[in-house]
């Protein structure tokens, strides 16, 4: 750093706070550790990801500190964390598996009665015990490629000499 600029940064410490002036300290304190400990170039752990994550949350003039990594990188972690964060949170919930047995019950009463729908085969497994939505005996119900009764056109067809 030159003169003038090593001259500024003491008339600007003259102004900080006391909390200003002890974070970037410990800012560039880290820095210090950091290329101590490595050889030509400056590794980063993961805990020094996160100090730097975790100061620039804290401190709102941590980029003018920031010697070893450039900003945007600090920024990266910082959306990084959080992406894997909700990404974690989202792995817990979740529709419960519908057991073999429901699964096979529900294609069983879909073939055997094909005017039933999803609503009427829904109704019979719960007065079997069976607590299934609506949408997962839908999902699981056997598609019929022919309609379960004839359609209007063939109705019309059948009884238009009457």
């Amino acid at each position: 750093m030159s003169i003038p600029g090593m001259l500024l940064r003491f008339v600007l410490a003259l102004f900080q706070g006391k909390l200003e002036l002890a974070a970037e300290n410990l800012a560039l304190r880290q820095q210090l550790a950091v290329l101590q400990r490595s050889a030509r170039r400056p590794r980063l752990r993961q805990r020094d990801r996160v100090f730097w994550v975790w100061l620039s949350t804290l401190w709102r003039h941590w980029r003018f500190a920031l010697l070893v990594v450039k900003p945007d990188t600090v920024v990266r972690w910082h959306r990084e964390g959080f992406r894997l964060y909700w990404r974690s949170r989202s792995r817990k919930g979740g529709r419960p598996r519908v057991e073999r047995e429901v699964r096979s019950l529900i294609r069983q009463m879909s073939q055997d009665n094909p005017t039933w729908g999803a609503p009427r085969i829904q109704s019979e497994l719960a007065l079997l015990g069976r607590d299934v939505a609506e949408s997962t005996v839908a999902k699981y119900m056997v598609r019929s490629r022919n309609p379960p009764s004839q359609t209007w056109r063939t109705f019309l067809e059948n009884h238009l000499p009457d």
